[in-house]
């Protein structure tokens, strides 16, 4: 469970969501059952439900209606977590085995959307239209994203606006829905609703290109996972791009990133071009202007306690290591 300070109004929230996380994805086949609670075991920020949490902590203090949608939202996101990691062929995780590692790609690939099942139905529940075309909606998008960024693997003529619709599915738009539906299910007002929805979203980019950077300069062990994985898995990032278009070696950074074998076997010659082009600065740039676009969205809510943590994790985004 995340231990966050700006999570401490949500604490004893949070705390029941991690107990239901386990109990929510039971199931009577052994080897599911088995994978699904080592995903969870595994730990994790678990921003998502955080945001929920918050999100509706604006305008009540009662939120038991609403900790099962913020259970359903971190499901959703560790079911995406085990397909991508079958797709990215990971075998490690915030410092532990992937499930794909552990019981292999055909488990995984059930575990995953067996977990994605059981958010569907905890979010049913609710019998609200409303709620449920949201997750709908979000998670073909979440989908779609993956798709886009298959296709851009290895490709380094792709620019900036690829990038911003790749990470806008990967991480933004789930962060963002957190938030909306957090104030949804507590009945927020329309222009509530839409604030700590845009709040969430530029929040949401800002983590992604944060991630992004982290990727080529954070310790493997803070990181949980190898450095340089994106450049390993053709993934051009913010960073790189910038390497691209402003590095006087781009010519042969384009090169070595549009190949399989280059990017697998120079990864470190690859980070080095990068972090010499200032394409870390540019991001860190970049992120700062996300961080503060989503803490702008803050002042069209209401001015409770509550609002100020939602104002310093954007602070946070910008200087975290893992």
């Amino acid at each position: 469970m995340s231990k966050l300070k700006f999570f401490s109004p949500i604490s004893e929230e949070m705390r029941i969501v991690e107990d239901q996380l386990s109990q929510n994805i039971d199931s009577n086949i052994e080897i599911l059952n088995e994978a699904s609670l080592h995903l969870i075991k595994a730990g994790g920020k678990r921003l998502r439900p955080a945001f929920t949490l918050l999100s509706a902590r604006l305008f009540t203090k009662d939120l038991n209606d609403v900790i099962p949608i913020a259970v359903a939202l971190e499901l959703i996101h560790m079911a995406s977590l085990v397909h991508d990691d079958v797709i990215d062929n990971s075998d490690t995780r915030r410092g532990s085995a992937t499930v794909r590692s552990a019981w292999g790609n055909r488990v995984s690939i059930y575990a995953g959307d067996y977990i994605l099942a059981r958010a569907l139905s905890m979010a049913a529940k609710y019998q609200r239209r409303d709620i449920v075309d949201v997750l709908a909606d979000t998670s073909m998008k979440i989908c779609e994203g993956e798709v886009i960024q298959m296709l851009s693997c290895y490709n380094v003529t792709l620019g900036l606006k690829n990038y911003l619709r790749r990470i806008e599915r990967k991480t933004a738009l789930l962060i963002s829905v957190s938030c909306q539906l957090g104030a949804m299910v507590v009945n927020a007002s329309q222009q509530s609703v839409k604030a700590v929805k845009d709040y969430g979203y530029y929040l949401g980019m800002a983590f992604q290109v944060t991630d992004d950077i982290l990727d080529i300069i954070s310790d493997e062990q803070v990181l949980g996972k190898p450095t340089g994985s994106d450049i390993r898995q053709g993934v051009i990032t913010l960073p790189a791009l910038y390497a691209l278009n402003h590095s006087p070696h781009g010519a042969e950074l384009a090169r070595l990133l549009s190949s399989p074998e280059s990017c697998a076997d120079q990864t470190d010659r690859i980070i080095n071009m990068i972090v010499d082009s200032e394409g870390i600065d540019y991001a860190y740039y970049i992120t700062r202007h996300y961080a503060r676009k989503a803490q702008q969205q803050l002042k069209y809510l209401p001015d409770v306690a509550v609002k100020k943590n939602l104002y310093n994790m954007a602070d946070f985004i910008l200087a975290r290591d893992f």
